[in-house]
């Protein structure tokens, strides 16, 4: 079984999933999200960023984090604001030693969904059934945090991109 930590950074939520796979069984282990408190500087709510996602890491164990890519459309300060918060979180696994793995927004929604362009809702309908959960992961961005690693279980250098090689 290979766990990996999914993570969807952000800088007032950073949801995560710790989620296991092998060959299609998926097991969801935690999900939740860091919530920085507001009152702090920004300085400060990314050391709490930084402390939430070790606090994962050294909790679950996993083999790799997985994170997803900054989107940027238009909007260029939202972007630099969420790259500190992947930051914190990327440096979180270097410390702990782990494989870093990046998927872009619409690569992540195509593995679950089937489609780049997929709402937020459809993302988590799909986590919730690919989980086996009673209902979608809440908040959304811990159903995208398990989206997350979701994707690179079914994707990229996850065991069944490998099953799928030997076809």
């Amino acid at each position: 079984m290979t766990r990996v930590l999914g993570i969807d950074p952000g800088s007032s939520a950073t949801g995560y999933g710790v989620v296991e796979g092998d060959h299609g069984s998926f097991r969801l282990l935690e999900c939740g999200v860091v919530r920085p408190r507001p009152s702090g500087t920004f300085a400060e709510r990314l050391l709490q960023i930084h402390e939430g996602v070790l606090s994962v890491i050294d909790q679950h164990q996993p083999d790799c984090l997985a994170i997803e890519g900054v989107f940027y459309r238009e909007n260029a300060r939202t972007a630099v604001i969420l790259s500190h918060a992947r930051g914190v979180a990327l440096l979180a696994g270097a410390l702990r030693g782990l494989p870093v793995l990046e998927y872009a927004p619409a690569e992540i929604k195509k593995s679950i969904v089937g489609t780049g362009r997929a709402r937020k809702d459809q993302v988590g309908y799909m986590v919730q059934k690919l989980l086996g959960l009673a209902a979608a992961p809440s908040p959304a961005d811990a159903a995208d945090g398990c989206a997350v690693a979701l994707c690179h279980l079914m994707t990229g250098t996850g065991p069944l991109a490998a099953a799928r090689a030997t076809l």
